[in-house]
């Protein structure tokens, strides 16, 4: 059984992806279909690479019951076009640097969050914002709908 693997990307890999990660990592164990999938973030910039997750995000994943692992910031690489069949960004600026630096979308992966949700727009970025509930409330949102289509598209019970 192939796995279906799916890349979330922000800009500092720090905040919103890896809050990504971990959400879609337990909503598709909470459906019994973790074995179906490879789940990772990565960042469009260096800024972050090598620092930790954003206490804010291990505050808002441990308050909900999210369980998560020690993470550190990694930035996209051209091969993560060939190796994720979804490359999901947080904001239209994320989408716009990963269409730059993939030389655009040939196969139709890189897609918006909410785009899966009927409030297509952009995650708010809780390092500029300082709120990590809401950002948490949009992935919550997305990543549910993500899954949704998953289950549909790919026959996934």
């Amino acid at each position: 059984m192939e796995k279906i693997s799916v890349l979330f990307v922000c800009l500092g890999n720090i905040c919103r992806s890896p809050m990504a990660e971990f959400v879609m990592k337990k909503i598709v164990s909470d459906r019994n279909m973790s074995e179906r999938f490879f789940i990772a973030s990565a960042a469009t910039s260096r800024e972050e690479e090598g620092n930790q997750m954003h206490y804010g995000t291990r505050r808002k994943l441990s308050e909900k019951g999210v369980p998560f692992e020690q993470h550190f910031a990694t930035v996209i690489k051209r091969s993560d076009y060939e190796k994720y069949d979804y490359i999901i960004g947080m904001d239209s600026s994320n989408i716009r640097n990963m269409l730059s630096f993939f030389g655009g979308d040939r196969e139709g992966k890189i897609k918006l969050l909410l785009s899966f949700t009927d409030d297509e727009r952009s995650v708010a970025d809780p390092w500029y914002t300082g709120d990590f509930e809401k950002t948490y409330d949009d992935i919550i949102l997305g990543c549910t709908a993500l899954a949704d289509r998953f289950e549909k598209k790919h026959g996934i019970k």
